[in-house]
């Protein structure tokens, strides 16, 4: 009887390992997933920063003080300094928050991330935009 309770338990447990999804090299089909799954996480937030680095290279370029020299006036006309409004500080606070909650929250890094930015920066860009009118005021 003892024989026969090991014997069935070896061969059960060949049956079950031998079940797994493996390919020619041997790597099981949800390790590949996970990998897949780390890369577009870490191509989603290259693509986020690459974004943010345009924005503020824009925003830079919007700062250059303009001079105007006339020969007829010895006067020079500069334009003012523009800082962020608060709808646009808001909207990024908020989606790096958002971004952040998203991916510790969700069990779908990448999409949590992405949704949770969307999601921020919405309601960043609406509470900082309520901030501006007030201050007009």
């Amino acid at each position: 009887m003892k024989n026969l309770f090991l014997t069935m338990t070896i061969l059960g447990t060949i049956f079950f390992t031998s079940c797994k999804n493996t390919d020619k090299s041997g790597i099981v089909d949800s390790e590949k997933q996970l990998v897949i799954d780390s890369m577009k996480v870490v191509a989603e937030k290259q693509r986020i920063i690459d974004s943010m680095k345009i924005e503020a290279a824009k925003i830079e370029k919007e700062k250059e003080v303009i001079v105007v020299n006339n020969a007829a006036s010895p006067s020079s006309t500069t334009t003012k300094k523009k800082g962020w409004s608060g709808a646009a500080k808001g909207a990024v606070i908020g989606a790096g928050v958002g971004a952040a909650t998203g991916a510790i929250v969700s069990k779908k890094k990448g999409e949590g991330a992405v949704i949770g930015g969307l999601v921020g920066a919405g309601v960043g860009a609406g509470t900082g935009a309520i901030i501006d009118d007030k201050k007009k005021k």
